[in-house]
């Protein structure tokens, strides 16, 4: 779609300001790149988090690392297994057992021995997890399940892989961070409601037609069900 001072320029259009950023990184020496410099990363790293786009979702195989919760006291330790967290993390969406096809299905029935449904196997469901920092200040996540696989949000930069309406979307989010440096006072306030709620309305637009890119039928199991013929 658009290289960042492409989106930039049109953030400033939507203030009023006249002025064409050449560069953001590094600043070309005007007041609005400097600006943008400071506001677009974090615009853009927020509506990166803010939902699940299909073009920032990723799914990998987590690298184990060692489990600090496991002491000679406790060899099962308070979670089994441990992972390192991807570097390029933005947001997480789901910790899954390595045989999901996808973290919305409810789970699987799972007979006993009577005849009738034992529970929940859980396979197709998300599963617990926590994170926590280690003594390096790494990451790490903490689950019960072994080769987990890790659903979430990347660090997207490549602004050709935003979606249009991420895209609009993200302008009038920089628009409103930017109208208080760049307009002052009163105006500077008005401008970054006014670019706000339309910022809110082309939010929902985006995540409407975002939630088009899926087209999957959640399976909802039920103990009960599992020996119906």
């Amino acid at each position: 779609m658009s290289a960042d001072v492409d989106i930039c320029n049109l953030a400033l259009a939507h203030l009023g300001d006249a002025a064409i950023v050449q560069n953001i990184s590094p600043p070309d020496g005007s007041a609005q790149s400097s600006h943008c410099a400071r506001f677009y990363p974090a615009a853009r790293d927020a509506l990166l988090e803010l939902h699940a786009w299909a073009f920032s979702t990723r799914r990998v195989a987590l690298a184990s690392v060692a489990n600090p919760t496991i002491t000679s006291q406790n060899a099962d330790g308070l979670w089994k297994y441990a992972y390192a967290e991807p570097a390029d993390l933005v947001n997480y969406l789901a910790v899954l057992d390595p045989a999901a096809g996808d973290d919305y299905s409810v789970g699987i029935p799972a007979p006993n021995t009577y005849g009738f449904g034992g529970g929940m196997v859980g396979k197709y469901t998300p599963q617990q997890y926590e994170t926590e920092t280690d003594i390096n200040g790494n990451v790490i996540i903490l689950t019960n399940v072994q080769n987990a696989i890790l659903r979430y949000t990347v660090a997207i930069t490549d602004t050709t892989k935003f979606s249009s309406l991420f895209t609009l979307a993200l302008s009038h989010l920089l628009a409103s961070m930017l109208a208080g440096p760049l307009l002052k006072g009163d105006s500077g306030r008005a401008a970054a409601k006014d670019q706000t709620i339309l910022f809110n309305n082309v939010m929902g637009q985006a995540r409407s037609s975002d939630a088009n890119q899926r087209n999957i039928k959640p399976t909802q199991g039920a103990p009960w069900m599992a020996n119906r013929g």
